[in-house]
């Protein structure tokens, strides 16, 4: 668990995840959160990644690096978004964030206080020496998240899924 000044992110469970992806009207009864409104459509929507799938269904314990974290509003006792890596770190020490939170959660900091814990939680790390992150290539809510954070703008590269994208970097503080 992490926790900031308004939010907890807990480790997502497999199963949990599973059970939010193929049947979001059971997750709430499965782990005593609620969730917010527009996660349920999101995850309900089919746009996971069939490779991260399949890959979810052969785990069986969490982990952050992998399955990410939910982030729970403490006060609503919601579950509001999602936040975590795309892996672990690679061979020069890189790891990739994303973060999403719900519609009516957005514009309020949530994104970017999720993002400020994953920095940490990275950094706390041994052998990360590079956040990433990637982004629409347009001047939007979540550039506005990594700028708040203290990532640089790093470019444009194509996407395999996504097409052009923005590159975000933010290294680790000597």
């Amino acid at each position: 668990m992490i926790d900031t000044r308004r939010l907890t992110l807990a480790p997502a469970a497999p199963q949990h995840l599973l059970t939010l992806i193929e049947h979001p009207e059971a997750f709430e009864a499965s782990t005593d959160l609620r969730l917010a409104p527009g996660l349920r459509e999101f995850y309900a929507s089919g746009d996971v990644s069939p490779a991260w799938l399949s890959a979810l269904r052969r785990s069986s314990d969490p982990d952050p690096w992998r399955h990410g974290f939910f982030i729970v509003h403490r006060e609503a006792k919601s579950v509001i978004g999602t936040a975590g890596f795309k892996g672990p770190a690679d061979e020069d020490g890189m790891v990739e964030i994303a973060y999403g939170v719900a519609p009516g959660f957005q514009g309020q900091g949530y994104a970017t206080e999720a993002a400020a814990a994953l920095v940490d939680y990275a950094f706390a790390t041994p052998g990360v020496r590079l956040v990433r992150a990637h982004t629409l290539a347009e001047p939007n809510a979540s550039t506005r998240v990594l700028l708040k954070n203290g990532f640089r703008h790093c470019g444009m590269v194509v996407d395999p899924e996504d097409g052009p994208v923005w590159r975000w970097e933010l290294s680790r503080r000597s």
